[in-house]
């Protein structure tokens, strides 16, 4: 895997950060006003237009200031390369009713060779979370920043605070480039992933501090080569596989690696999760190594009975869940169940490996909990394993 991900990094890099002469739109020159008030929105697309029509690479320059922006997609495909270089703040409309119910704000749709340099982007999702937790009637809420059916894209430094739901969404895109991002919302935010990958491949996460109400990563189906390191998680729900099996039919998620990374009192450390019901879905060739867990929930967890609205399918989980390997995890537990694996009774877990493990409760003691799990371990694993051979 390794050797496809340095392949795609590479090619990515080229694109983004070579030097080449290459036009520049500034997007004030095309009518946006950076007082944070007049809607900008059809200035960006003029700007976007002119930039991806440019048969040399262009930039869209969006200098200081504050740019209110009603819902805008941006679609390809371009004759070169196109930089968004970013030195202002994006925010949303104040009421968000304004958003609509298309769930996206700021959309990439169908484009390829695209970077986004810098920058921030304000969701205002405070008004919409009171409406969620009111249980009244609200729209389906948007996500900040959208990438579907994109290819050879590269993120850095990109700034996301407070989106309605999801920050930072991909979606049947590839070879994806996402780096020294900050993504924040209060941690009783309502479903505020800070990044959510689906049915898509060769993404990589780096070197980014993630601290939302939902999943710092979330991995849906149809995910494959997708690697994640030095991220700074929490508060949060820690770095989720799944929900897996929410339809009979559904992709697997193969070769995933979290790496190098710190959880700070996250609800979970890294989890593979599925819901209770027949699914094809598969789970396989996972690696989680190299970790620190700081007064984590459940540091380490499978659940294959998820089930977070009290509405369970009381069936047992279609997903099978192969191949996963624990590898130097250590840190704390503010609780005594430090590892959980609760895997499906009708698809029990193989080739599930713990190796040199030390997670501990303070003043008490610590275990792991096992239902239908199978594999091995090696070193010192604390809590002991409970994993059959």
């Amino acid at each position: 895997m390794s050797k496809v991900v340095n392949t795609c990094l590479l090619s990515i890099l080229c694109i983004a950060l070579c030097a080449f002469p290459c036009d520049s739109y500034n997007v004030v020159h095309f009518g946006a006003k950076p007082n944070g008030q007049s809607d900008s929105s059809l200035s960006f697309l003029r700007t976007w237009m002119a930039a991806c029509s440019s048969a040399r690479p262009s930039t869209v320059y969006i200098p200081r200031g504050k740019f209110l922006l009603s819902p805008v997609t941006f679609s390809g495909s371009c004759k070169n390369r196109v930089t968004f270089q970013i030195e202002g703040t994006l925010v949303a409309p104040s009421d968000y009713w304004s958003m609509g119910n298309s769930g996206f704000w700021i959309l990439f749709h169908e484009v390829s060779r695209v970077s986004i340099l810098g920058g921030k982007i304000d969701g205002r999702g405070a008004g919409f979370w009171a409406c969620r937790r009111k249980g009244g009637n609200c729209p389906v809420g948007a996500r900040s920043i959208s990438f579907m059916w994109c290819k050879d894209i590269y993120v850095r430094g990109l700034t996301s605070i407070n989106s309605q739901s999801i920050h930072m969404a991909i979606g049947r895109s590839r070879n994806m480039r996402i780096e020294y991002t900050n993504i924040r919302a209060p941690s009783g935010s309502p479903n505020t992933d800070g990044i959510h990958v689906q049915y898509s491949s060769d993404i990589t996460i780096r070197r980014s501090i993630i601290k939302t109400g939902d999943d710092c990563i979330s991995i849906g189906p149809g995910t494959r080569n997708m690697w994640v390191e030095r991220i700074g998680c929490g508060p949060g729900h820690g770095i989720s596989i799944g929900s897996l099996g929410n339809g009979i039919r559904e992709e697997g998620v193969q070769n995933v690696t979290v790496t190098t990374s710190v959880f700070t009192k996250t609800d979970n450390g890294v989890r593979i999760k599925s819901w209770a019901r027949p699914s094809s879905g598969y789970a396989t060739n996972i690696h989680f190594r190299n970790l620190v867990m700081l007064n984590v929930v459940n540091p380490i967890i499978i659940d294959q009975t998820y089930c977070p609205n009290y509405q369970c399918p009381h069936q047992s989980s279609g997903v099978k869940i192969s191949k996963v390997t624990y590898s130097n995890i250590r840190g704390s537990s503010s609780r005594p169940e430090a590892i959980t694996l609760d895997c499906s009774r009708t698809n029990p877990c193989t080739g599930i490996k713990l190796h040199n493990i030390k997670l501990s409760t303070p003043n008490k003691a610590t275990r792991a909990v096992c239902y239908n799990a199978g594999g091995s371990t090696r070193g010192q694993v604390i809590p002991r394993s409970c994993l059959r051979r």
